[in-house]
């Protein structure tokens, strides 16, 4: 085997690892959408059950949808830069190589496209979850105000309290 044929079956075995680790990429935004649904729907069922006379199961299930939605957000930024990263460092150099650049090009193109402010898939995947965690935060305020009034009231009759006795 000549050094072009070694360099040829390198390039053409990276590349579709590359396509593995994208389509490990969808099956991971799937199972968080999964994911992020079922609670969503453990929320609609479980709204009337109460743990420690305070803590709702909406409480809990919106905490569990705020942290989902925050690590997919996390990790749609983080296979989106190793994508990046497999395109710029690895590929493109490995094609200078060729006379043919399919790789380089198509990276040229999306390039061309987030300069034109064109939402890219992962863009909308982040919006989606930062969607989901707004709201799970607001479920969230709206199941803890009770609480947080409750132990406000009882602050201040003890404060009250302790001021009329002096």
């Amino acid at each position: 085997m000549d050094r072009d044929e070694l360099i040829f079956n390198e390039y053409k075995l990276y590349s579709k690892q590359k396509e593995n680790f994208i389509d490990r990429n969808f099956k991971t935004n799937k199972f968080y959408m999964a994911s992020v649904f079922v609670i969503v729907i453990a929320m609609i069922y479980t709204g009337n059950i109460i743990f420690l006379k305070t803590i709702s199961a909406t409480l809990v299930f919106a905490i569990m949808g705020i942290s989902i939605s925050t690590l997919w957000w996390m990790n749609v930024d983080s296979y989106n830069t190793l994508i990046k990263i497999k395109y710029a460092n690895v590929i493109e150099k490995i094609e200078q190589k060729f006379p043919v650049k399919p790789f380089t090009d198509e990276y040229q193109g999306i390039d061309e496209y987030r300069n034109n402010k064109v939402f890219m898939f992962s863009d909308i995947q982040k919006l989606i979850a930062s969607i989901f965690a707004l709201f799970f935060f607001a479920v969230c305020v709206s199941e803890l105000s009770p609480i947080v009034m409750t132990i406000f009231n009882k602050i201040l009759a003890a404060v009250l309290k302790i001021k009329s006795g002096i």
